[in-house]
C-alpha cells in the first residue's frame, strides 16, 4: 500500500493550504491511506464539528491527534459520532475517546496508533512504550500493517521508541514539534521511521502563529494569546510506499509564499 501521512495542521491558514495542496498530492503519489493530525485545526488549538465535516472532502481515512485534542468541547460529542478520530492511547484510561483504530482498506487492514510521549509534555501519561506492547498484543495478529503517530517534544523519546517498537509497527513517524526533521530511514527489523514530519500551516510564523506574540514572550516573559498566522502556506507530510520489495519513502514540503509556488 501506498500511505501519505499529514502532520500538525494548524488553523485556518492549514485548512488553506490542505486545500491547495492535497489535490496536487493526491494525483502525483496516489496513496492507497492518508491520515493527518487534526489536534491544531481550529484556531490553532483542537477541533470542531464544523472544522471536522470541512475535512470530510478530502479521503482521509484516520485523524490523530495530541495534547490539544480535548482544547474544543465539541470533541466529547465528536468522539461518540466519529471512530476514525483518536487521542492518544495512554491517557488515563477513564479519558474519553480511543487511542487506535482498525481500518479494511483494499483488502489489508490497518491499525492506526496515536501514543505521546512523556518528557517536556507536562501530562499524566501511562507509558507510550508499555502501552503499545499492550496493544500490539491485542491486534498483532489482525492486521496487515501498524502505523503510529508518535506525538512527542523530545526527540530523543521518538528515536527511542522508533527502535523500541522495530520489527513490530510498519511505519512509525513523529508529530508535536511543527518542525521537521530530515532523519527519515528504514530501522533493522524493518520499521520505517521519521522523527517528526513538520506542519501544514503559515510558512511565516512561530511554529503556525503570528509572529508577534510569540517574539514578545520570549523578550518580556509575559504570555499573550497566540494567534494563526496568514502569511503564505506551507504544507508538509510523508510519504510512504509499501507496495515493493524495499520501503520507499519521501518527505513532502509544498511552498506559497504567495508569490512563487516551491517544491522543495
Amino acid at each position: 500500500m501506498k500511505f501519505v501521512f499529514i502532520g500538525d495542521t494548524i488553523g485556518r491558514t492549514g485548512r488553506k493550504a490542505l486545500n491547495q495542496f492535497l489535490p496536487f498530492i493526491l494525483e502525483k503519489y496516489k496513496p492507497d491511506f492518508i491520515t493527518i493530525n487534526v489536534e491544531n485545526i481550529a484556531g490553532g488549538f483542537g477541533i470542531t464539528k464544523k472544522v471536522l465535516n470541512q475535512l470530510k472532502q478530502f479521503p482521509f481515512d484516520v485523524f490523530t491527534s495530541g495534547n490539544h485534542i480535548f482544547d474544543k468541547k465539541d470533541i466529547f460529542e465528536i468522539f461518540k459520532e466519529e471512530e476514525r478520530i483518536l487521542r492518544p492511547a495512554n491517557y488515563p484510561p477513564e479519558v474519553p475517546g480511543k487511542g487506535y483504530v482498525i481500518v479494511e482498506k483494499n483488502n489489508k487492514k490497518i491499525a492506526v496508533v496515536n501514543l505521546m510521549g512523556r518528557v517536556f509534555m507536562g501530562l499524566p501519561l501511562d507509558c507510550p512504550f508499555r502501552k503499545f506492547d499492550e496493544i500490539y498484543s491485542e491486534i498483532k495478529d489482525e492486521v496487515d500493517y501498524i502505523i503510529v503517530d508518535f506525538h512527542a517534544e523530545a526527540t530523543s523519546e521518538k528515536t527511542a521508541f522508533g527502535y523500541y517498537v522495530d520489527g513490530r509497527a510498519s511505519i512509525v513517524y513523529g508529530t508535536h514539534s511543527h518542525v521537521a526533521t530530515a532523519d527519515e530511514k528504514v530501522l533493522p527489523k524493518g520499521t520505517v521511521y521519521l522523527s517528526d514530519i513538520g506542519m501544514t500551516g503559515a510558512y511565516h510564523s512561530v511554529i503556525g502563529m503570528r509572529l508577534d506574540e510569540p517574539i514578545q514572550k520570549f523578550l518580556t516573559g509575559i504570555s499573550k494569546k497566540y494567534e494563526v498566522s496568514k502569511e503564505g502556506l506551507l504544507f508538509q507530510a510523508f510519504f510512504v510506499d509499501l507496495t515493493k520489495d524495499k520501503p520507499c519513502f519521501e518527505r513532502i514540503k509544498l511552498v506559497d509564499e504567495g508569490k512563487d509556488c516551491q517544491t522543495l
